[in-house]
């Protein structure tokens, strides 16, 4: 996908912009960051949803309202809950979630699942184009709605703020990868079925399209932000058979993440979660925000 890219890149410098006051950057090197205030956001509803509560959040991201579900245990937990930000794959929505959200919730952790904007496709074309333009990209823009989850969950008076992981599914574990590295208040990250790009490999090819296209295309990369997870944890939890993102490209991306991390590979003839996952995941989150 990245090597098809064939667009000529002008040289632009490193950009610094704003919107509502919140800045975003990306270094020479690769790495996006970010400036977060709180978020605003607004509470749609509420429920009881058997042993847990859930709410319907809406909240504001760089220029986006961002739909989420929130579920928390029903049981009170003098020292807060853990939260963990649950960002789905491609074309899942957050109530598609609710399955692994409810999971969690037995085992005492709350949890806020998005509707990741674009559902969680990309566009590494378009999203090139606008950054090459001083625009920010939709991609950037996904990982600050992640971010900006996190902070929604911090301000829950039920969650304990210490205690927040990032989990995601295919492009959502992407997303969360990048996000753990610049939320250094989290606890680490469990990925499940999901990889880097692999841009360090092409970088001969790249270069050749200019440096800012290997500037963008490092942000977007996981691989490109392994070095700041340390000492928070990296999980990843792969099919041997999966066929949309082959192990062994999960297992490139494992092999350059630091200590601590952990991989768990599972049978099941799927991609993303499955049931045989679900141990190795109450296993992680509790080596994190237990």
């Amino acid at each position: 996908m990245i090597a098809a890219l064939g667009i000529v890149a002008l040289f632009i410098g490193v950009f610094l912009s704003s919107e509502a006051g919140v800045e975003w950057r990306v270094s020479e090197e690769g790495l996006l960051d970010y400036r977060r205030p709180a978020p605003e956001y607004r509470l749609i509803s509420s429920e009881e949803a058997g042993a847990s509560s859930l709410q319907e959040f809406r909240f504001i991201s760089r220029g986006a309202e961002v739909a989420a579900l929130l579920r928390e245990p029903s049981a009170q937990r003098p020292e807060g809950f853990p939260g963990v930000v649950l960002l789905p794959g491609a074309s899942v929505t957050k109530e598609q979630e609710q399955g692994l959200a409810e999971l969690l919730s037995g085992l005492g952790y709350a949890t806020i699942a998005l509707d990741q904007r674009n559902r969680g496709g990309v566009d590494v074309g378009g999203d090139l184009e606008m950054f090459l333009n001083g625009q920010e990209p939709t991609e950037h823009k996904m990982v600050h709605d992640a971010l900006a989850a996190a902070e929604v969950l911090r301000m829950q008076p039920e969650i304990d703020p210490a205690r927040i992981v990032y989990l995601g599914e295919s492009n959502g574990g992407r997303f969360a990868i990048i996000a753990s590295a610049l939320d250094r208040r989290s606890r680490g990250v469990v990925a499940i079925s999901t990889s880097g790009y692999g841009v360090e490999e092409e970088i001969d090819f790249l270069r050749m399209k200019g440096p800012e296209t290997v500037r963008f295309l490092r942000s977007i990369d996981p691989d490109t932000y392994l070095e700041r997870i340390p000492p928070r944890r990296f999980v990843m939890i792969h099919s041997k058979n999966d066929t949309v993102i082959p192990v062994d490209s999960a297992s490139r991306t494992y092999q350059k993440a630091l200590s601590p991390k952990a991989m768990h590979l599972v049978d099941c003839a799927t991609h993303g979660r499955c049931w045989e996952m679900d141990p190795y995941i109450g296993e992680e989150l509790a080596r994190m925000a237990s």
